[in-house]
């Protein structure tokens, strides 16, 4: 298999038809033709606990693939057909890894982030028309079954559990145990294969943890496209052995960092039921790499900082290539990884509604700053002109010219399954091109590299002037004491919005947010991009997979500017401000002291009238 490293080998790629390329049709087809080359190989090493003298559960490709067909038979059995879901809430163990692949045989997939609320998950559950739910039992480790309960209570849908461990005392009565319903299944697939790649595999939520269920649609051929044409960039082969700590709800850990390496006989590290969580795992994280023979790793930006840290007490030389993406790759950070460590450090755009990948740095050429890498054969790349909130499809931008990232191919999502979400994100042309936008802000370069600069939704519009928050953030980053940089708007009542910087600074490091702002400040590309404030905090609010979550730290901003504003404005009243995310938007609970007074009410909305926030105010 030649690798990819330039845009001439992705056109050479392109002259050849797709089907030769990614000749699988379905996910099962994908994982049984690795299974059948190396049946004895290998698929995952599971590790049970962070000691290093417990050794891992090996599961085989030809156990794999019997497993998933016991799964798909087990489902089937349940009444689980080509339209139903079957809800997967654990982590990424072996049986999360039966099921996800079973659901897709049998019917689709939903796995589903088990930290959201119990009534969220129902939404989600109804929204994806559910038959069945896999969840994890109850451990010591990660006990997810009281939100499972929850669940159960509200939707009284079939659950199986997953038996974390070895110890059936622990398994809640009545509930069927996974393992020993897949062991009354016989280990061909008994039903009709549905070899179609228009069919739909998964259903995957995005959208953050508020508001309505936003399920975007995976057909076969957008999962088996990603994963077949990833390992080309990565370098990956069947001598691959990948560390994949992220959990199966996200793409990262199904298909970036999970199918890919199946679809070429790879092995994955399943690390502990709580993954990069597990602080016994982490910290022995370099001597279970050399135990393990790792290759590759698979990170975000937040686990490749964690990693610096750790003093390197085992040979590592084995490890081959670092693959991240999720968030922006300060390239501060990936420089001081490669110099430290001495693995190359590459990077990755994907998106949940592109089955996870959109460009890939390869790793057989040199990692390029602020790159996000090349397109994927077969598919377009495009940034296009961004005005007044609206996309212009038909107005290319320049080379060079920052714009929105659009994206057009094999990958990218049919649409989500209310399709009155699609607005917005899908947009299929009167030619019949159906389109992807992004959100993010970016070029592309000469040699095809494509370039992220931040968020569209993220940019903050101080009057009629653009601010790319993520040019800001490179700038704080760049401050030897900054460890980790997130620039969001508050409102203002003049300029409508004006940029705010939470930092958190590197372990040893003192620095107080004047003197931070003021030595910043200069450094950042043009003054009305300059902060109004920074905020340093002790950790900033990450997502399941180490994501900075700017939306909470909007909510702080919005708090701490109204608090300024209605500093004062009541003489011998409290007031405190209290903001909360709601379905339709940020809402300022204002609270008082005191009765209810019509003057006191009139003098705080007259303080608010030009900030744009919904408030409510409440006397206590």
């Amino acid at each position: 298999m030649k690798l990819i490293s330039t845009l001439a080998d992705i056109e050479a790629l392109e002259s050849k038809p797709l089907k030769a390329v990614v000749p699988a049709r379905t996910t099962y087809e994908l994982i049984s033709r690795a299974a059948q080359l190396f049946p004895a190989r290998d698929a995952f090493r599971y590790l049970p606990d962070g000691d290093m003298a417990t050794p891992p559960r090996r599961v085989t490709y030809a156990q794999l693939v019997a497993q998933i067909n016991q799964a798909a038979n087990l489902f089937h059995a349940m009444g689980v057909g080509p339209d139903d879901a079957v809800a997967i809430l654990a982590t990424n163990l072996p049986e999360t890894q039966f099921a996800l692949w079973g659901a897709q045989l049998a019917g689709r997939a939903c796995p589903i982030n088990y930290l959201l609320q119990p009534g969220h998950i129902v939404a989600l559950l109804k929204a994806s028309k559910a038959k069945v739910i896999v969840a994890l039992g109850p451990n010591d480790e990660l006990n997810l079954w009281p939100v499972v309960e929850q669940v159960v209570a509200l939707c009284g849908l079939p659950v199986l559990q997953i038996r974390a461990g070895s110890d059936p005392s622990r398994d809640v009565p009545g509930i069927p145990v996974f393992q020993d319903q897949l062991s009354l299944q016989v280990s061909s697939y008994g039903h009709e294969m549905l070899y179609n790649s228009e069919r739909v595999a998964a259903c995957f939520h995005t959208g953050g943890t508020t508001g309505a269920p936003k399920l975007a649609l995976h057909t076969h051929g957008n999962e088996v496209f990603t994963s077949t044409l990833a390992p080309r960039f990565y370098g990956f082969d069947e001598n691959t052995v990948e560390i994949n700590g992220f959990p199966l709800f996200h793409v990262a850990g199904a298909f970036v960092y999970g199918l890919s390496v199946l679809s070429v006989g790879g092995t994955q590290i399943l690390p502990t039921v709580s993954g990069m969580r597990n602080a016994a795992f982490v910290k022995n994280y370099w001597k279970f790499c050399e135990r393990e023979g790792v290759t590759a790793l698979a990170a975000v930006p937040t686990v490749l900082s964690t990693l610096l840290g750790l003093p390197v007490d085992a040979d590592i030389t084995g490890v081959k290539v670092a693959y991240t993406g999720g968030s922006p790759l300060p390239s501060g950070l990936a420089a001081q990884f490669e110099r430290k460590l001495n693995i190359p450090v590459r990077n990755i755009l994907g998106m949940t509604e592109s089955a996870g990948l959109v460009c890939i740095e390869p790793v057989s050429a040199p990692r390029v700053p602020g790159s996000v890498g090349l397109r994927l054969p077969f598919t377009q790349v495009r940034v296009v002109r961004w005005q007044s909130g609206e996309v212009r499809l038909s107005e290319d931008c320049g080379d060079g010219e920052t714009g929105v990232v659009v994206i057009r191919g094999p990958h990218v999502s049919p649409g989500y399954s209310d399709s009155a979400r699609d607005a917005g994100m899908f947009e299929t042309l009167p030619n019949g091109n159906h389109w992807l936008i992004s959100g993010d802000l970016g070029h592309i370069d000469a040699q095809g590299r494509v370039f992220i600069t931040g968020r569209a939704k993220d940019v903050i519009i101080r009057g009629s002037h653009n601010i790319d928050p993520g040019l800001v953030e490179e700038a704080f980053l760049a401050h030897p004491a900054v460890l980790m940089c997130a620039v969001v708007s508050e409102p203002d009542a003049y300029a409508g919005e004006l940029p705010v910087a939470f930092v958190t600074l590197k372990p040893g490091h003192l620095a107080d947010a004047a003197g931070l702002l003021a030595e910043v400040g200069p450094q950042v590309y043009e003054r009305p991009a300059v902060p109004k404030r920074v905020t340093i905090l002790e950790v900033l609010p990450m997502t399941a997979i180490g994501k900075i979550f700017k939306p909470a730290l909007r909510l702080r901003a919005i708090e701490t500017k109204l608090a300024e504003v209605l500093d004062g404005v009541l003489p011998g009243r409290d007031v405190t401000v209290n903001v909360q995310e709601r379905t339709h938007g940020a809402v300022a609970v204002i609270r008082v002291s005191g009765d209810a007074a019509t003057e006191a009410s009139a003098r705080i909305r007259e303080k608010l009238t030009a900030i744009a926030v919904d408030c409510e105010i409440q006397f206590e």
